[in-house]
């Protein structure tokens, strides 16, 4: 038995071939089997900030624009420092704790290496 890619949607792992596509029967998405081996073979994902540097777990970065907090009615100023980030895979992709906020995430899109 052939060992074919998980889904790159939900990372089912029973997926099936039809054809020259491939099936999630979890939650139905279809792709093909060349961009799932191209996808695999991109490697590990990379982070960068506003300006295009890479960032690193560890890192120390500073909010390059107001952020308005939703639920507390807060907003996260300009230039505020954010020591220690932790990378994840999700839509966020920053963890950080922000003195006077708690724990939260931001985009990196929103931040630039210090």
């Amino acid at each position: 038995m052939s060992a074919l890619p998980p889904c790159p949607k939900c990372n089912s792992e029973f997926t099936y071939e039809d054809g020259s596509n491939l099936i999630c029967p979890e939650c139905a998405h279809e792709w093909s089997a060349q961009e799932g081996a191209a996808a695999a073979a991109e490697g590990p994902k990379v982070y960068r900030d506003a300006a295009g540097n890479v960032l690193q777990d560890g890192d120390t970065v500073s909010v390059i624009k107001d952020l308005k907090l939703k639920g507390s009615g807060g907003t996260v100023k300009m230039g505020t420092k954010v020591k220690n980030i932790r990378l994840v895979d999700s839509d966020h992709d920053i963890d950080c704790k922000i003195d006077g906020f708690g724990a939260m995430s931001l985009k990196s899109e929103f931040v630039k290496k210090v």
